[in-house]
């Protein structure tokens, strides 16, 4: 697309700079007469580490799927960067798909390739980029994740899973996103994997200026990294708000979950207080 006095359109022009980063309204979600959402509201701010949260079966694959356009919605409306997903011109969808990355669980890395092609293979789909310049890319995505040089060489199967999570990450910031998803980063990794994970979620976010998405379980991530907490429940968010506001809700899940011992243990982790 062109502009007949400026030449070329580019992506920060075709997508909208000023409001929210994502804005679901209405959303319906359904699996035969199962539903999953009802009427489900979000609103995700620019520059914000958002945590998801909600128990099994609350639909948080769902709604991140439904954000990133693999699940069509039964009802309602899912507005990325101002653009309506399913009314987006396919000139504007590409745009949305290169700017936002996607971490799902386990990696979901090319088995057959190495990290380093992995990693340039966005690059290579997306942009006029030769080989040799998305390869180069790569090995500077490979380092920003805190992996050695040599991991850039190696197939997934020869990477432990706190480095696979990282090389997938790397690939997510391939195309330099400004919105990042997370589908539980810190999944399978021992508590100090863990903390090392968030810690780089969030310097990557302060330094990129990056909005974060990220469903999670952990509440260490939580405490540790995020800025604001939805909640998943009843078939809707049934609040959205920091960690501390969160611990005062009268909502019978959310004080399970956040004055359980666990969620006590990771605030007094936090606050380095007991009780």
């Amino acid at each position: 697309m062109t502009d007949a006095r400026t030449g070329p359109i580019s992506d920060e022009e075709l997508l909208d700079q000023s409001g929210p980063a994502i804005e679901v309204r209405g959303l319906c979600s359904a699996f035969g007469d199962h539903l999953v959402h009802e009427n489900l509201d979000l609103t995700v701010k620019r520059g914000e580490v958002l945590g998801v949260v909600g128990g099994s079966g609350t639909g948080k694959s769902v709604l991140l799927n439904t954000i990133i356009g693999l699940r069509n919605p039964d009802a309602g409306q899912v507005t990325v960067f101002g653009q309506q997903l399913w009314r987006a011109s396919r000139r504007r969808w590409s745009a949305l798909e290169r700017s936002w990355g996607v971490l799902f669980q386990g990696g979901a890395l090319f088995s057959n390739l190495t990290i380093r092609e992995n990693v340039a293979a966005p690059m290579l789909e997306h942009t006029k980029l030769s080989r040799r310049e998305a390869n180069e890319l790569a090995d500077l995505k490979i380092a920003m994740v805190g992996l050695r040089p040599e991991a850039g060489s190696l197939k997934p199967a020869e990477l432990s899973g706190g480095m696979k999570k990282r090389a997938g990450l790397a690939r997510a910031l391939a195309l330099d996103p400004e919105l990042l998803f997370l589908d539980e980063p810190t999944s399978g990794l021992d508590p100090i994997g863990a903390a090392a994970f968030d810690e780089l979620i969030r310097d990557l976010a302060d330094s990129l200026d990056l909005t974060v998405f990220m469903i999670t379980h952990d509440l260490d991530s939580l405490y540790e990294i995020t800025d604001r907490v939805a909640v998943l429940a009843d078939k809707h968010v049934v609040a959205t708000a920091p960690v501390h506001e969160l611990e005062r809700s009268d909502h019978p899940w959310i004080r399970e979950y956040f004055l359980g011992p666990r969620g006590r243990a990771a605030r007094d982790a936090r606050t380095g207080t007991k009780g």
